[in-house]
């Protein structure tokens, strides 16, 4: 996993514990101090993967989205039986791959990289690693309108930075065209394999009387849970700071042993339906 500086909530809290009471060795890697971070978590500078002071941010939302896809991808070139996983993934049951694929549909769509498992002679790993090393590279699945207009940028002197592209340019858009582009997509999970909860219907996680419609999505072969953490920290910053008693997030909290007055998700006095 990847935090690259300041505090954990109890969002991640939860989920980096819920990996550790799997039973996983777990690596937390970090650029700067990092507070809340559960004991038994290890923690390591992340220059001993990716040795760099710049980090890449989308253009619209800020976020750092685009370096932890970078990221993650060169960790697992430089690994061996190792699996990334979001701070926002929660772990249901062990990981467990023979292949050393590990990933799942997020949609009909697209493949997730929230939860990513790949060998270090994989075909698509190659090849995200060679996209992500161009800044300024033309995505091949872009429309031929789309990259003709980027190729006259281009040629203008002006080409297109990653950063201006759309979201998950370098995340799920990329994973998926390569995958299917060497044939691994046949390894990815469906949806209910680590991503039983849309990102669409989200709220179901902190509402209480959703718990029973969340508990049917999340079945025996269910790996992992996603909670989307931006959007659902900004959700949760608007009813309280706290999902709902009883709701789905609210019981596994209870059950790692998490409390979230000693993590905090500072908290806004008005519902936003922007999330």
């Amino acid at each position: 996993m990847l935090w690259v500086e300041g505090p954990l909530s109890y969002v991640e809290q939860l989920c980096i514990q819920s990996f550790i009471d799997a039973g996983h060795r777990t690596i937390l890697y970090h650029y700067g101090p990092v507070e809340n971070v559960p004991k038994a978590a290890e923690l390591r500078d992340g220059r001993a993967v990716l040795d760099i002071d710049q980090f890449i941010t989308h253009g619209r939302t800020g976020s750092l989205a685009l370096f932890s896809d970078v990221f993650r991808y060169r960790l697992l070139a430089q690994s061996n039986n190792v699996i990334w996983a979001d701070t926002d993934a929660y772990c249901v049951r062990p990981f467990e791959t023979e292949t050393g694929h590990f990933f799942g549909w997020e949609s009909d769509h697209h493949i997730n990289g929230g939860v990513l498992g790949l060998p270090q002679n994989s075909p698509a790993l190659q090849a995200l690693m060679d996209m992500t090393n161009d800044e300024y590279g033309i995505p091949p699945w872009f429309s031929e309108p789309v990259k003709e207009r980027m190729r006259a940028r281009a040629a203008a002197g002006e080409p297109t930075h990653v950063s201006e592209m759309p979201w998950g340019v370098w995340g799920p858009h990329a994973i998926t065209w390569h995958l299917k582009q060497t044939g691994e997509d046949r390894f990815a999970q469906p949806t209910s394999g680590l991503y039983p909860i849309p990102f669409q219907r989200r709220r179901m996680l902190t509402k209480s009387k959703a718990l029973e419609r969340v508990a049917r999505r999340v079945l025996d072969s269910t790996y992992s849970v996603h909670f989307y953490g931006r959007r659902i920290r900004a959700r949760l910053s608007h009813i309280g700071g706290r999902p709902e008693p009883g709701s789905y997030m609210d019981v596994l909290l209870e059950k790692h042993g998490i409390d979230p007055e000693q993590a905090p998700i500072p908290t806004k006095d008005t519902e936003t339906q922007d999330e």
